[in-house]
C-alpha cells in the first residue's frame, strides 16, 4: 500500500477561555498523537506506548521537548499579545494557533513542509515551501510577509528544516511505530434506512487507516447525482467511520439490483453491499446483516454510538479549532537543550528574529 507520512505539530495559545490551559501543544504521526504538553503540566508527555524507544536515540528526548514547548508557550503568548496591537483590539477571548511540519511519501521519496499561522479562527500568515516566500492571508499580516520575504538566510534554514530535519525525525517515528502505524482494518459495511421515503445510507465503521473511499455506484460507473456524502468521522477506538447516502425515490424497483455502495481501502479489495430491501435495516423493518455478514447490533445502539462520535468531535473541535498559521522571528540556533524535531515558535515582532 503506498503511503504518506506526516509529521505534525499543533500549537494553541489562548486568551479569556475559561477551564482550557492557555497553551496546548500535540504532535502526531500520521495523525496518531505521539506528544502532548500543556501550560498546567508543564511537561510532554508520551501518548504512545512505542514512543518508549525514542529514549534509547536520546535519553534526553523528553526534558528537551519540554524544554523546547515551555519556549514556544511565552513565545506564543507574546505573539498573541503582538497580534491584538496588530488588530487593535482590547483584551478578551482570543486563540493563536499555529501547525507545522512535514510529509514524506516512502513509496516516491517526495517530501514537502508546512508552517502555518492562524488567529481567531482565519488564516494570518503561511510559508510556502517550494517558492521560498511567505503568504499573508490577512492585510495585518502584509507587513510581516514583506520583512520575513528578505530574510533569505531564515528561508534557507526553513527549507532545510523541513526538508531534512523534520523528515528524518518522521521516518525515525514510522520506524518506531510500525507494527500500529501500518495496521489495517476493514469495516463492517451496513445499508441504514431511516423511513420508507428516506434516502438509502451506506455506513462502513471500524476501517483503518482513514485513505479509503465509499461511494454508490450504478453497474460499473459512479455516481455523483442524487448522492450525499457525509464526513469521515473518528471512533472511539481510533478507527474510523463515513457514510454516503442515495436517494432512491428516483430509482425504479426494477434498476435496484444494479445499484451498488463499494467500500475501498487505498490499495486493498472491494467491499460491495448491492441495494436490497432485505438487507437495509431500518427504524421499521426487520434488521439486515452487518458487511462481514453478521447480525448487526440494534438500530439505537448504531445511534447512540454515532451520537457519541459527533459529541466527540464536537468536544474536539471546540478545544482546538483554530487553524494554523506560521509564526515568525526566531531564526533557529540549535541548542542542546531543544528537541530538534519539534518545529517551535517564531516571534511576530518585526523588528528583529531572535535566534533559535
Amino acid at each position: 500500500i503506498k503511503m504518506t507520512h506526516t509529521l505534525k505539530y499543533f500549537y494553541t495559545g489562548s486568551f479569556g477561555v475559561p477551564n482550557f490551559p492557555e497553551f496546548v501543544a500535540v504532535g502526531l504521526v500520521d495523525d496518531v498523537p505521539i506528544i502532548r504538553y500543556d501550560s498546567n503540566t508543564r511537561r510532554a508527555q508520551r501518548k504512545q506506548e512505542w514512543m518508549k524507544e525514542v529514549t534509547a536515540d536520546d535519553p534526553q528526548y523528553w526534558s528537551k521537548s519540554t524544554q523546547t514547548l515551555l519556549f514556544t508557550q511565552q513565545t506564543l503568548k507574546r505573539n498573541m499579545e503582538i497580534a491584538e496591537q496588530r488588530f487593535n483590539q482590547t483584551r478578551g477571548v482570543h486563540i493563536i494557533q499555529k501547525m507545522c511540519g512535514c510529509e514524506w511519501d516512502d513509496e516516491t521519496g517526495e517530501k514537502n513542509g508546512f508552517d502555518q499561522f492562524g488567529y481567531d479562527g482565519a488564516d494570518f500568515i503561511s510559508f510556502k515551501l517550494k517558492e521560498g516566500i511567505w503568504v499573508a492571508g490577512k492585510q495585518e499580516a502584509v507587513k510581516t510577509k514583506q520583512k520575513w520575504d528578505q530574510d533569505e538566510a531564515e528561508i534557507e534554514q526553513q527549507k532545510i528544516y523541513y526538508t531534512q530535519v523534520c523528515i528524518h525525525w518522521l521516518q525515525k517515528y514510522v520506524n518506531y511505530g510500525k507494527s500500529s502505524l501500518m495496521r489495517t482494518e476493514l469495516p463492517s459495511v451496513s445499508l441504514l434506512q431511516k423511513t420508507p421515503s428516506s434516502p438509502v445510507s451506506c455506513h462502513a465503521t471500524g476501517f483503518y487507516p482513514d485513505r479509503a473511499t465509499l461511494s454508490w455506484r450504478k453497474g460499473e460507473e459512479e455516481l455523483h447525482e442524487d448522492v450525499d456524502h457525509g464526513e469521515m468521522l473518528l471512533n472511539p477506538d481510533g478507527t474510523f467511520q463515513m457514510s454516503v447516502d442515495l436517494k432512491v425515490s428516483s430509482v425504479p424497483p426494477e434498476d435496484w439490483s444494479s445499484y451498488k455502495c463499494v467500500f475501498q481501502l487505498s490499495g486493498g479489495k472491494e467491499i460491495t453491499r448491492t441495494l436490497d430491501k432485505t438487507q437495509i435495516r431500518t427504524n421499521w423493518g426487520k434488521p439486515g446483516v452487518r458487511g462481514d455478514g453478521a447480525e448487526d447490533p440494534s438500530n439505537t445502539a448504531v445511534i447512540a454510538a454515532v451520537a457519541v462520535v459527533v459529541l466527540a468531535l464536537v468536544l474536539i473541535a471546540v478545544v482546538g479549532f483554530l487553524l494554523y498559521r506560521k509564526k515568525k522571528g526566531e531564526r533557529w540556533r540549535w541548542k542542546q537543550s531543544f528537541n530538534p524535531s519539534l518545529c517551535f515558535g517564531f516571534s511576530l515582532n518585526d523588528k528583529r528574529r531572535r535566534k533559535r
